[in-house]
């Protein structure tokens, strides 16, 4: 009973383990940007640099430590890795949740969105789990009872899970868990469909009695209700504020608002554009990659001159920086602006490409894998 309790723990955190790590190592530049969420809040900004390194690195070691359990081998020193790294992200996600600091946490990528206080709960489980484990580690009996045997695979566990995530990193996740996916019709994704209810909100006033000094909070509701705003003796202190009441449905795009350098919203021109249109993504123009830039914007050229086709380039930098930038690099595309979140979920890549025709996502490119203009021509814009 004891050692069927141990496999069945060994199998759970294991399996757990590596497909948490796996899925965060499909889009491990996505992880990244949730780790610099969290320096920042902890105020250790100066490893954001570096975040998509710590995030791979990460990824990596979730996957041996789960196949390493899963194999048996070195069960003392697996262990206790898995005890000291589930109690760091137990306090992890505690915090995120008591604290509200983070919104998601970020476990399992974008595949399986949690919230905080899920993402702890699932750590409390799995604490329970290696816990069980910890106490039991002496009786892990590995698969395979040869040393060099054990550490060549290892090893071969520890080249595959890094270089999938330096994989993913160069040339975009395997699966596409975002939004913008391919095949996505992006205009239906931003709207809220027929019989859904938005969310529902409702207005706080805080009133201040000018005779007792008395306070209180009083939804707009009540206050109309009770029509207290005849009564002169009680004023609104301060700037209402919204309260969510109940949580309606949300769509899977609802941040995305593309303008030019005056302000002038291009998001419906742009995304619902009949014909194909070349979407040059590049969310930090500071950290773009310049050769990539230079072969885009030779690509855009060719496709607007030899078929029409109309390209821009959407960046969240000031209006001011974007053109100092056009200058240097003489650029042919359009320039319009959005914020930087959902041009980051559009494509894991500065710079990154998408293809749109009528609103749907017909390709999207990493700057090292990017098309040829003839394998463009070939396979949509001469058909």
């Amino acid at each position: 009973m004891k050692n069927s309790l141990l496999t069945i723990s060994r199998i759970f955190v294991g399996v757990l383990f590596i497909f948490s790590g796996l899925i965060k190592a499909n889009d491990p530049l996505g992880f990244g940007y949730k780790l610099q969420e969290y320096f920042e809040v902890f105020h250790i900004d100066f490893l954001s640099p570096i975040a998509t390194g710590i995030a791979i690195l990460l990824c990596t070691l979730e996957i041996v430590l789960g196949a390493l359990l899963l194999l048996g081998f070195w069960g003392k020193k697996v262990s206790w890795g898995l005890l000291l790294l589930i109690i760091f992200f137990t306090l992890l996600t505690f915090v995120s949740a008591a604290f509200k600091v983070v919104t998601s946490c970020g476990c399992f990528g974008d595949a399986i969105p949690l919230t905080p206080w899920q993402s702890f709960s699932k750590d409390i489980i799995l604490l329970i789990f290696i816990v069980y484990i910890f106490f039991n580690r002496g009786n892990i009996i590995p698969l395979v009872s040869k040393e060099k045997t054990q550490r060549n695979i290892a090893i071969f566990v520890v080249l595959i899970s890094l270089l999938f995530g330096v994989f993913t990193y160069n040339f975009l996740p395997i699966i596409d868990f975002l939004p913008y996916k391919v095949g996505a019709h992006i205009p239906s994704l931003m709207v809220i469909p027929e019989g859904e209810k938005p969310d529902e909100f409702e207005i706080m006033y805080h009133l201040k009695n000018k005779k007792t000094k008395a306070e209180k909070d009083m939804s707009d509701k009540v206050y109309l209700k009770t029509e207290i705003w005849k009564d002169n003796n009680w004023e609104i202190v301060g700037e209402p504020t919204k309260r969510l009441v109940k949580k309606g449905f949300e769509p899977k795009i609802k941040d995305l608002i593309i303008t030019d350098a005056s302000g002038t919203d291009y998001t419906k021109e742009l995304i619902e554009n009949p014909y194909y249109s070349l979407v040059i993504v590049a969310y930090n123009l500071n950290d773009a990659n310049s050769r990539a830039i230079g072969s885009l914007n030779a690509l855009a050229l060719n496709a607007t001159q030899q078929y029409n086709i109309r390209s821009v380039l959407l960046t969240s930098n000031a209006a001011r920086d974007a053109e100092v930038f056009i200058k240097k690099n003489n650029l042919f595309s359009e320039v319009f602006y959005a914020d930087a979140v959902p041009l980051k979920s559009m494509v894991r890549a500065n710079p990154g490409i998408l293809l749109l025709k009528n609103g749907v996502v017909v390709n999207k490119w990493h700057f090292h894998n990017m098309p040829s203009f003839d394998d463009l021509s070939n396979k949509y814009f001469s058909k």
